[in-house]
């Protein structure tokens, strides 16, 4: 079976979570071996932490998990394509549908995004 290859990275690879509906991209987060084994085991999106250095099932706190449709692998084995049916309808910590919810317009950064909740209320 093709394994991700996580020498290539120091351990950790880009894993980009996709709505497995509408195709949206919903967010970059990072894969260790044990994260991917746990994704695998339990069907929930599990990443890496890089800030708190340990295992971070998605939606654990706020409610909005992450259940994995499909999984894809890039073409070096260094990339992980996660598409998702998100619980919650919102990905981000910040409380947008996605990560990605602003948008260059001249020289500024403008929000476009839907807000879906006020993480004061969700992360106390």
């Amino acid at each position: 079976m093709t394994e991700p290859n996580f020498a290539k990275g120091d351990g950790l690879i880009p894993a980009i979570a996709q709505d497995a509906e509408s195709g949206e991209v919903l967010m970059l987060a990072y894969m260790n071996k044990p994260s991917w084994e746990k994704t695998m085991q339990t069907g929930k999106a599990t990443y890496w932490s890089r800030s708190r250095q340990t295992l971070w099932i998605k939606g654990e706190s706020s409610g909005n998990f992450q259940l994995v449709k499909n999984i894809f692998i890039d073409c070096d084995n260094d990339t992980i394509l996660l598409q998702v049916e998100q619980i919650g309808k919102a990905a981000c910590h910040t409380g947008y549908k996605s990560c990605f919810y602003r948008k260059l317009e001249g020289k500024d950064f403008v929000v476009v995004g839907e807000k879906i909740f006020d993480p004061k209320e969700v992360y106390k």
